[in-house]
């Protein structure tokens, strides 16, 4: 099963980086209130980078890297990137 790294924008310009199965499916979480404490305080949120990675371990390490990135070299990453369209369905 593929593992990603992905971030959100949030409403007031932060980024929230974490890792899932379904990055498009755990952004709608962080949406509807019942992703991590940050997201929920800082609605909505926009998804806005996704990295796919090999197993869970490689994708914890790389969300801890990208965390620790500063805030204008995660703009930078988001804005190099191109999140494929939700389908029609939501899905």
């Amino acid at each position: 099963m593929p593992v990603y790294c992905y971030m959100v924008e949030c409403a007031d310009g932060s980024f929230y980086t974490g890792w899932s199965t379904d990055p498009v499916r755990r952004a709608r979480q962080h949406n509807r209130g019942v992703g991590a404490r940050y997201t929920r305080l800082h609605r909505p949120v926009r998804l806005v980078y996704v990295e796919e990675q090999p197993d869970v371990s490689s994708a914890l390490k790389r969300e801890r890297a990208l965390k620790a990135f500063s805030h204008e070299k995660k703009k930078s990453l988001a804005a190099g990137f191109a999140i494929p369209a939700e389908k029609p369905d939501g899905g």
